[in-house]
């Protein structure tokens, strides 16, 4: 089975982080490294609610760190490892551009 997590900073610009053969991260794990990398870059959540939905903070976490971390090959594949354990799903694209979160 495919298990990738591409980031779609515009359409010129795409990161692709296939995660075959890297070990799993744990969802605890991963929700826990997404929570520090929110808190870290100082996101805001994106509901005037305050409500903070997993796929949510996976976006925002993404568009915080931008083109630069996530083409740091530790950072952007710890994000690619998290997100697709947080989101249980095995191909996860993540548009900045439209704000969205697809599985």
């Amino acid at each position: 089975m495919r298990h990738e997590v591409r980031v779609l900073i515009d359409e010129r610009q795409e990161f692709t982080f296939e995660l075959v053969g890297v070990e799993p991260m744990a969802p605890d794990v991963a929700r826990q490294w997404l929570d520090e990398q929110f808190t870290q870059l100082e996101c805001e959540p994106l509901r005037a609610s305050g409500k903070l939905l997993l796929a949510d903070k996976v976006l925002v976490v993404a568009q915080a760190g931008g083109a630069e971390l996530l083409a740091d090959p530790t950072w952007g594949q710890t994000f690619a490892r998290a997100a697709s354990a947080a989101l249980a799903k095995p191909v996860i694209t993540v548009d900045l551009a439209t704000m969205s979160v697809s599985y």
